[in-house]
């Protein structure tokens, strides 16, 4: 399995995920009986300006919303992008969101209404039994036969690149969605461990490598007084409770392992319960101990989390590329014109060992545009979503308008000064996004887009630090049934819950270290072995696709 294919970038660009919700709607023409099967759909003659439909067609569409929009940006159909396919397609569409806040609420309402939009887009692993147990319960529909009949772009995308079919089709064979894909490392990989640069420089040191290293330079950065205000005030590590726990794997990697099901030896492991663990508590009990961690860890949240960053007083924490590196450089640029942070490597135990199992995403993370059983107009739906995975179609939704939001320079697609240096001082995903949405639907995401927003030398340099991984353990996106995803659930929200506290109590000292036996027989009462052998079964189905 290799997730680093380039090809797929040089053939096609597309776009990024967008995390999508529901809320309850019903879809266009319900009252007919829809039909399942290419040879039964009602297919229409092609008319001859090129468009799908010869005579005006709307389509319901479930997405979440935009966020933090730029004024005058109020659903999807303002968005230069889906202007110009409406045009190119004849179709449109009617773009429904749910309310912020209860998107969760919203979808599982729509999936008991028995009556729904003719496309969802979701992340459907959220659905019980993921893909296939939406299919089964006849939510959406298979789509291979649609799509070999009726997305020519999508199909060569797939006949090219086998190790994308294999990710993107069920252990059965089947395809539920159209998917978002990221394919090339560089655009799966945005996360990892930042250190304040100029901080070492001021104190003479080097960026950590090693557990080791990070213990000497963070007990440095703690008595160095690095801001320079005479105040031992400086907080040498900051790592989010809920990001080392259940997303970040910046420092338990050196030990090999994860805090969720990774692979071991080639078999499916929990890291929570592996030796390993012990040790790495061992050491973040030692550094909160001797005040390298910040002593309030467990309940800073995201904007404490600025203020610590932005006020002078934070040494390292785990950031994201963009919303971390960059925004924490861009506020700091006039008032600390020295300002700088670095991506770090992920640590290792030993000198010179290159890190296991860094931040990387699934090149497909069941997130893509699936087809209802409500839709009555499947063959247009089809060419219409394929749409978006050819090359015309790629460059609208990756880069919007040429002329207005990008021009073409010795054929790279360089985003215009409105995008990159916005008059009105909007962000570059506010900007960009009155024209394109790059950063969430079913396409094929582009390393330009990329490589354009990681624009300061620091976030490039981060990215190339932060891929340095081997990342071959991480397990691939798996497909349980219903009856495993339930049970799955079931076992693993006691399981999580009991970790999270128990983590605070051995890192902050209230649980003695002595006692991880009695965590580990908790833990294994509450059927962890049950929750590998459903993640194995799983595993070895993926392997026999």
């Amino acid at each position: 399995m290799n997730y680093g294919k380039r090809g797929l970038i040089t053939m096609l660009a597309a776009m990024t995920a967008l995390t999508v919700s529901l809320s309850a709607c019903s879809g266009s023409n319900q009252s007919e009986e829809p039909t399942n099967s290419p040879s039964g759909t009602e297919a229409t003659e092609a008319p001859k300006d090129g468009k799908i439909v010869s005579s005006p067609l709307t389509l319901t569409y479930y997405v979440q919303g935009l966020g933090n929009a730029a004024p005058g940006i109020k659903t999807h159909n303002d968005i230069a992008a889906y202007q110009e396919t409406e045009k190119k397609t004849g179709i449109h569409i009617d773009f429904q969101s749910p309310t912020t806040g209860q998107e969760k609420n919203q979808f599982n309402l729509l999936m008991s209404s028995g009556s729904y939009p003719d496309v969802i887009e979701w992340g459907w692993n959220d659905y019980p039994g993921g893909g296939v147990g939406a299919m089964n319960s006849g939510v959406i529909i298979p789509l291979n036969d649609y799509i070999d009949k009726y997305a020519p772009n999508l199909t060569k995308l797939l006949a090219d690149h086998p190790e994308i079919k294999k990710e993107v089709s069920t252990d059965d064979g089947r395809i539920y969605a159209f998917p978002f894909l990221r394919a090339d490392p560089y655009l799966r990989t945005y996360f990892g461990l930042g250190i304040r640069q100029d901080w070492l420089d001021k104190l003479g040191l080097q960026v950590p490598t090693t557990i080791d290293e990070w213990h000497t330079v963070l007990k440095a950065l703690k008595e160095g007084d690095p801001n320079g205000n005479g105040k031992a005030d400086e907080i040498p590590l900051l790592i989010k409770k809920d990001t080392m726990l259940n997303f970040s794997n910046v420092f338990l990697n050196a030990w090999g392992i994860t805090s969720q099901f990774y692979l071991k030896d080639g078999k499916v492991a929990y890291g929570n319960i592996q030796p390993e663990y012990k040790e790495f508590l061992e050491t973040m009990r030692n550094w909160y101990a001797e005040g390298l961690i910040d002593r309030d860890y467990a309940a800073t949240d995201d904007k404490q989390k600025d203020a610590k960053w932005t006020g002078g007083l934070l040494a390292a924490s785990e950031l994201a590329v963009g919303g971390g590196i960059g925004k924490y450089m861009t506020a700091m640029s006039e008032k600390d014109p020295g300002f700088n942070i670095v991506g770090a490597p992920y640590p290792t135990l030993k000198k010179g060992d290159k890190p296991v199992l860094g931040q990387i995403t699934p090149i497909f993370n069941s997130v893509g545009a699936a087809i209802t059983s409500s839709n009555k107009h499947i063959e247009e739906t089809v060419k219409w979503l394929d749409y978006k995975y050819g090359e015309e179609g790629s460059m609208l939704f990756n880069f919007g308008i040429e002329g207005k939001s990008y021009e073409m320079k010795d054929g790279f697609p360089t985003y215009t000064d409105d995008i990159m240096k916005n008059p009105d001082g909007m962000a570059f995903a506010t900007a960009l996004g009155r024209y394109a949405i790059p950063f969430g639907g079913p396409f094929v995401q582009d390393k330009r887009y990329q490589e354009q927003n990681v624009a300061l030398p620091q976030q490039k340099d981060a990215l190339s630090t932060w891929m340095n991984v081997e990342n071959g353990d991480w397990l691939p996106t798996l497909s349980l049934t219903n009856d495993e995803s339930a049970r799955l659930a079931a076992i693993m929200t006691d399981v999580t819950t009991y970790r999270d506290e128990m983590f605070d109590k051995f890192v902050m000292g209230v649980e003695p270290i002595g006692n991880f036996n009695t965590f580990l027989k908790t833990i294994e009462g509450m059927g962890i072995q049950e929750a590998i052998d459903i993640q194995q079964a799983a595993y070895e189905r993926y392997l026999k696709r």
